[in-house]
């Protein structure tokens, strides 16, 4: 995965998702670099137009997982 050029936000998900799928409270808990609940929604979305993470729902919550 290139992961060349993200910020470090952007790497700190990544790393912490690795080859897990994790729902958006995990992942925050998780991702010491970002504070707020919307910052890590805003690097989702980016990382998801990138192509380089996907979601999806199950029993009513967010999984996201890196694209392999």
């Amino acid at each position: 995965m290139i992961t060349k050029g993200l910020s470090k936000s952007h790497q700190s998900v990544l790393n912490a998702l690795g080859d897990k799928h994790l729902t958006s409270f995990e992942l925050f808990k998780r991702v010491e670099s970002i504070s707020i609940i919307l910052s890590l929604y805003n690097v989702i979305d980016d990382l998801k137009n990138m192509g380089l993470l996907h979601s999806y729902n199950k029993k009513d919550e967010r999984y996201h997982y890196i694209n392999t």
